[in-house]
Parts: structure tokens; C-alpha cells; sequence
């Protein structure tokens, strides 16, 4: 199996604009996960897939795989399946966050493992919740699993419900689990999904892998027990480098 590894990284986030290109100890935050990317012994190549010159121009200058891609993309997905269009050769792509500078290697080996089943279309990781805060809060989805492992919805809400139990108890009687946000796909099930129009349930939660769930796609999970540090906003900027830097 020829797995390539597509970093997808976009210089206009409203969040944080122009955030791949943040100095994070002395190196910027793309450079960080290109190489941390790298050191994934299931990858055969990585590539940064951008629409920024700035950013292409900066992969180029420490020697780093990157290729240009449209503006027009929605999602990363739709930027991971141009990639695809584009270089041939390879059965299966991960779509890693550029915004995750310390992501652990073994978390993208672990989401290939998953393709060793003939029968898996798409792949992600998921994470057992132990803290109340990340149940309740909006901003790491949630995800509920049938006994094959494979994901049948996600939610921002806590899910599932637990019936007769106070809130503040669930995570002691039952497994409650978030999503981590890193994706594989064959390559011919990505050139699918990037065809299929937004669907209602992606449209209320926001959440495009509902679009896939809601087309009869199946999503294979594996548990991760890795704490992901994403930036999303310079807050978060600030508390990695308290975290790593002491700064």
C-alpha cells in the first residue's frame, strides 16, 4: 500500500490569518508539523498542499514537498483531493492538520493501520474523554461508535445521551469519545466524497464528515490516547509556547 501524507495549509483563516507562518521556538508552525509529519514511517511522501505563495514560497526554502491548489476549496478534503487528481500512484491519503505542530508520528501510523482492512473506506482517530470541560464544550465534536468501530454520528453536544443520569456523572459509567481531527481515504473514495453536495445534517452541525455518514459512507475509527495542541487562535499560540517554551 503507497500512502501519501497531504498537509493542507491556507494562509486566509478567520480566525488567525496567515497562522502556518507563525515563529513557534524559532521555527515557523508548518515547518513544525512537515517535520513531525515526516517522521511517520507509513508515509511513502508528504506534501503541503496551499493556495499562498508566502506559503509555498516558505516550504520551498527549507526543502519541503509543496504543490499549489485552488482558492476555491471549502475544506481541506476538497484541497487533498486535487493533490490526488494531480500525483498518481498511490492508494490511500491522510489529511493532517497544519495547525497541530506537535502531532505525534505514531497517531498517522495508527490511521494507516486502519487500511490494512481491505474493506475500510475511510479512517480517523478518536480520543476517550476523561475531562467534564471536553464533554460539554462545543468545540471538540463528539463521537458515538457502533461495535465495529465505525463511527455513526458526531455531534458538538454530548452524545449519546445517558438517560437517568446527571450530566456530571456520564463520564464515569459509560466511554464517552471526541474526535481528533486528522482523516484517511482511498483515493478513489476521496475523489467520490469531494462530488457530494453539502448535506443537512453537515449543514446543522458543521460538520462535513456528517456529509459521508449521510451517504452511506462508513467511517472507521481507532482510539488514540495523544493530546493534540491545535491553534486555532493566538491564544492558543500563547499557551503552546508556554506549554513547549516556557515563553
Amino acid at each position: 500500500m503507497k500512502v501519501i501524507g497531504v498537509i493542507p495549509a491556507r494562509y486566509d483563516s478567520t480566525r488567525f490569518p496567515g497562522k502556518p507562518l507563525v515563529d513557534i521556538g524559532g521555527m515557523t508552525m508548518i515547518q513544525r508539523v512537515y517535520n513531525q509529519v515526516n517522521h511517520a514511517s507509513s508515509l511513502s511522501e508528504v506534501v503541503v498542499a496551499t493556495d499562498d505563495q508566502r506559503i509555498y514560497d516558505h516550504v520551498k526554502s527549507f526543502a519541503g514537498n509543496v504543490v499549489m491548489t485552488s482558492r476555491d476549496h471549502q475544506s481541506g478534503t476538497d484541497r487533498c483531493a486535487e493533490v490526488i487528481q494531480n500525483i498518481s500512484g498511490f492508494d490511500t491519503v491522510i489529511n493532517i492538520q497544519g495547525d497541530e505542530p506537535f502531532i505525534d508520528p505514531q497517531q498517522i501510523d495508527l490511521l494507516v493501520s486502519c487500511f490494512s482492512d481491505q474493506d475500510v473506506q475511510i479512517a480517523t482517530l478518536i480520543r476517550r474523554i476523561t475531562e467534564f470541560a471536553d464533554l460539554e464544550n462545543v468545540n471538540k465534536p463528539k463521537v458515538v461508535l457502533n461495535t465495529k468501530n465505525e463511527a455513526i454520528y458526531f455531534s458538538r453536544q454530548p452524545i449519546p445521551y445517558f438517560r437517568g443520569k446527571q450530566i456530571k456523572n456520564w463520564l464515569s459509567d459509560a466511554e464517552y469519545f471526541n474526535h481528533i481531527g486528522i482523516y484517511g481515504y482511498r483515493a478513489n473514495v476521496l475523489k467520490e466524497l469531494t462530488k457530494l453536495p453539502i448535506s443537512n445534517l453537515e449543514r446543522i452541525e458543521s460538520l462535513e464528515q456528517l456529509r459521508w455518514i449521510d451517504n452511506g459512507y462508513k467511517i472507521k475509527t481507532a482510539i488514540s490516547s495523544h493530546i493534540n495542541d491545535a491553534i486555532d487562535t493566538p491564544e492558543d499560540l500563547d499557551a503552546i509556547k508556554r506549554k513547549y517554551f516556557n515563553v
